[in-house]
């Protein structure tokens, strides 16, 4: 069953944020399992982000939590936002394609 963890945040450095995914995804090619990942503002709310991030699995999701290199990306992520983050963790049920 594939696995979605939704990130919420609030930054004034955005392109910090961008710069912290391109540096974690280098420096993990070939060991992460991310299958997809979308950056978000939300329009309601300018400040607010979410981080959209699919995984083929919960299990896969977890495996990458425990990279050394998620780990120091989590800790420099708190470090560009406003607390609290949060984490929403969605077990996908159903999936379908329009169009």
């Amino acid at each position: 069953m594939s696995f979605i963890q939704i990130i919420e945040f609030t930054t004034s450095r955005p392109e910090e944020f961008r710069e912290l995914v391109a540096e974690w995804a280098a420096r993990t090619e070939g060991r992460h399992l991310v299958r997809r990942a979308s950056f978000t503002e939300d329009r309601d709310r300018p400040g607010t982000y979410l981080q959209i991030v699919e995984f083929p699995s919960y299990q896969d999701a977890m495996a990458n939590s425990g990279l050394p290199e998620t780990g120091e990306f989590a800790g420099k992520l708190a470090t560009l936002c406003d607390p609290p983050l949060v984490f929403r963790n969605l077990d996908v049920r159903d999936e379908q394609t329009f169009g």
